[in-house]
């Protein structure tokens, strides 16, 4: 019989009960660490099951080559997180919880009920028989003198000092939901470098639309449209005309690069093109035919199904005189400016730009001025569109900051 002592369990505290602090609890946790996640709201993963309201969007199917495109300039960054969890391995991870999953005819793949509940409830039973132990309504503080987190809770404050501690503390988006930024002032003042949050995903105003535009048509969607940036090839999709400007995935997937030409130049140019199935010498044969007595809405309308919201947004944004030149009315159809001048607020919108810079960390995604802390999630300075490409990667820096903590705590 041994003398030996038992060797010690480690303690690592999760901070943020979103998919990157779950994931993060669950790797660590099957690791035999003893793990506490901490989240301020009084369930966990509610931006979570918000955002699969309308249909939960898990990942995309598209080829991994152009999969890792959709995070632009942190590409490299994150294809690194990806290389062990990506859309493949996430869809095998959730038929592990019980779930199955189809492919949309978008690419999208997701619960074959389309809800985020099942798979949240399956996920949050898998991690308390391993022994993650979830506190709610524990609210993170910072640091005290002595290094402790501080955590405040209904009845009072504590003061946690782990092993460890992985920080998944989301964006400053949808602040109802818990992702309010308020950990900024925190590491900004351990000199961790720190982008500028700004809206991800998000609509953008004009800087007026007409009374008739906005009374009539805002909230209408735009179908069968596609749209572009100057020198960008035209994506085919969906859009919504808003009381302030537009929105909508097509928007999204634009996002990154309208904000930037806004931050650069006060103001950005999409173009919207209304019939992207006819070129533009066929609209311009279409309007050439004679419309006798009919108006020009009606010829529109008869010629080219072009009418309600479209129509109002060609009126809107055209000169008077192209209408009475069929080549200019199709080149204005097939190409029709949107000037956008700010984007939405950033509590609105659906992520974050912007975070810890992936230079203030290691490749386990722990601080380098702060060892033994660790970053994962949307707080990390990436973005993506949406589609199932900020899930992914979500999961995938939990996944990363857990075997970086394990390795540090081994080390």
């Amino acid at each position: 019989m041994s003398d030996s002592l038992p060797a010690p369990v480690h303690h690592v505290a999760i901070i943020g009960g979103g998919p990157a602090g779950l994931m993060a609890a669950e790797v660590l946790s099957q690791a035999g660490v003893r793990v506490e996640v901490f989240d301020a709201m009084p369930s966990v993963g509610r931006k979570f099951l918000l955002a699969g309201v309308g249909g939960m969007n898990i990942t995309h199917s598209e080829p991994y080559s152009a999969f890792v495109t959709r995070y632009a300039e942190r590409r490299d960054e994150v294809a690194a997180m990806l290389a062990g969890f990506d859309a493949e391995r996430l869809c095998e991870w959730i038929h592990g919880l019980g779930i199955d999953t189809f492919i949309g005819t978008s690419g999208r793949v997701f619960p074959t009920d389309m809800k985020a509940a099942p798979l949240l409830r399956a996920w949050l039973k898998r991690l308390r028989e391993q022994g993650v132990v979830i506190h709610t309504r524990h609210r993170w503080q910072g640091w005290n003198l002595d290094g402790s987190l501080r955590i405040q809770h209904p009845g009072g404050e504590l003061a946690v000092k782990p092993d460890a501690t992985v920080l998944a503390l989301g964006g400053a988006s949808w602040a109802r939901l818990g992702s309010d930024g308020a950990w900024l002032p925190w590491l900004a003042e351990r000199q961790v470098a720190i982008a500028p949050l700004q809206p991800a995903n998000s609509g953008f105003e004009v800087a007026a639309w007409s009374d008739l535009l906005r009374d009539k048509f805002a909230g209408a969607p735009l179908k069968n449209v596609a749209m572009h940036m100057a020198g960008e090839t035209p994506r085919l999709g969906e859009a919504i005309v808003t009381a302030t400007g537009i929105e909508g995935s097509l928007v999204y997937a634009l996002s990154a690069r309208i904000r930037e030409q806004i931050n650069a130049q006060g103001q950005a140019t999409v173009y919207l093109d209304l019939l992207p199935g006819k070129a533009v010498d066929k609209v311009a044969a279409a309007l050439s035919k004679p419309r006798g007595s009919r108006s020009m809405a009606k010829h529109l309308h008869s010629v080219l199904g072009i009418d309600g919201v479209k129509a109002a947004l060609l009126r809107e944004l055209t000169d008077k005189a192209a209408f009475d030149d069929p080549q200019v009315l199709a080149a204005a159809i097939k190409a029709l400016p949107i000037v956008v001048v700010r984007p939405r607020p950033l509590d609105e919108a659906i992520s974050t730009a912007g975070g810890v810079r992936f230079e203030a960390l290691n490749a386990g995604l722990m601080l380098t001025a702060m060892p033994g802390v660790f970053c994962a999630g949307e707080m990390l300075d990436w973005e993506a569109p949406t589609g199932g490409y900020l899930l992914t990667a979500c999961l995938a820096s939990g996944r990363v900051a857990a075997q970086g903590a394990l390795d540090w705590l081994r080390t």
